[in-house]
């Protein structure tokens, strides 16, 4: 008789009390993605009590007929990635937008950053969205290369302001039906 294994990540909305670990994941990702992409002033002067601050805040704020929603990934060391989205932001009926999908480098290549996609895709949808949208800096090939695979459209580059007033391009991908990405990976 075989026993059914649990999965070595458990993905769940958080709460207040995990802004603290939230906040770790969210400067210690982006030191690791944008380092070269993003001034290094910028990213040495990130705060961890900042962001924790700011998590602590909205995650008080989320109840069900909240439309933005925030997933967390955590294996038996805590949270190691989350994700984040609501309605488009530029406004187009039916559009969700992942606004952040984060994963630390350690935890990566065991498709965590799949699943935390997959589970805010099916969060959206429920929230009444029929497409999806995430948008990545021009140059971060790997995530490109990531969205890309899991069958995201490229719209064409487009410039943003970024921190510390630095005008960086950015790459939106586009599902048109949010639907695709909610069946479970080919075995």
């Amino acid at each position: 008789m075989s026993e059914r294994l649990a999965p070595a990540h458990l993905i769940f909305p958080p709460g207040p009390a995990d802004a603290e670990a939230l906040a770790y994941v969210h400067v210690t990702s982006w030191r690791e993605t944008y380092a070269g992409l993003l001034p290094d002033a910028f990213l040495a002067r990130m705060s961890e009590p900042g962001f924790a601050r700011r998590f602590r805040r909205s995650l008080s704020l989320v109840d069900d007929v909240t439309p933005e929603m925030t997933l967390a990934a955590a294996d038996r060391q805590g949270i190691v990635g989350y994700a984040s989205g609501g309605p488009s932001r530029r406004g187009v009926h039916g559009e969700g937008e992942i606004t952040v999908l984060y994963v630390l480098r350690s935890a990566q290549g065991r498709g965590l950053g799949r699943r935390l996609l997959t589970e805010a895709a099916r969060a959206l949808a429920a929230r009444g969205a029929t497409s999806l949208m995430i948008s990545v800096l021009r140059d971060n090939l790997p995530a490109r290369a990531f969205y890309e695979h899991l069958g995201g459209v490229a719209e064409p580059p487009r410039r943003e302001p970024g921190p510390g007033g630095v005008l960086l391009w950015e790459v939106a991908y586009r599902w048109a039906d949010i639907r695709s990405l909610l069946s479970p990976p080919p075995a």
